[in-house]
């Protein structure tokens, strides 16, 4: 008897030129998210995490300006309309990882937030088995390189069947 292998997870390569397309792309990851997922940013300092944040709080219409939760580890966005919050998270400083993590009460906001965690990778997969990895890597030395590349790896049951290189159009 042979067993069929499971998928692959769903998955897309983009490359993105400028910060303007990265706040594009999250306004257009913002379409596919709702309640309850998880989103994990991966990248070197400078990558992009937050500029992609910055448009998925703008896809997602919630209130305040999107910026870096580095000293205040987490900040709650409201939506200003009948959409979830965003829960905006920075783990940089986090050494303890989901442990640490219980004061923010992230496993109590999930169900009813969209979360993005800014290097959570190594923290944070207890949350949940249904997450989104957003990688970004650039060049490194190279500031004066805008290009990114990003890889989307949706991960659990919640993605299967979500068609992540439509974001790419």
């Amino acid at each position: 008897m042979v067993e069929e292998s499971a998928a692959p997870p769903p998955s897309a390569e983009l490359i993105v030129h400028s910060p303007d397309q990265m706040r594009e792309l999250g306004r257009k990851l913002a379409k596919l998210l709702r309640a309850g997922d998880l989103v994990m940013l991966t990248g070197e300092l400078g990558a992009g995490k937050t500029t992609l944040t910055r448009g998925l709080g703008e896809g997602l219409g919630v209130r305040g300006a999107v910026t870096s939760p580095t000293f205040v580890i987490a900040r709650v966005h409201p939506s200003l309309g009948d959409g979830p919050p965003l829960v905006h998270v920075d783990a940089y400083r986090l050494s303890g990882g989901l442990d640490e993590m219980e004061d923010l009460d992230l496993d109590v906001s999930l169900p009813e937030s969209v979360v993005v965690v800014e290097w959570g990778e190594g923290r944070m997969e207890e949350l949940t088995d249904d997450r989104l990895h957003v990688l970004i890597h650039r060049a490194v030395g190279d500031t004066t390189d805008e290009v990114r590349h990003v890889t989307l790896t949706g991960i659990g049951t919640r993605w299967a069947q979500t068609d992540l290189g439509a974001l790419a159009a």
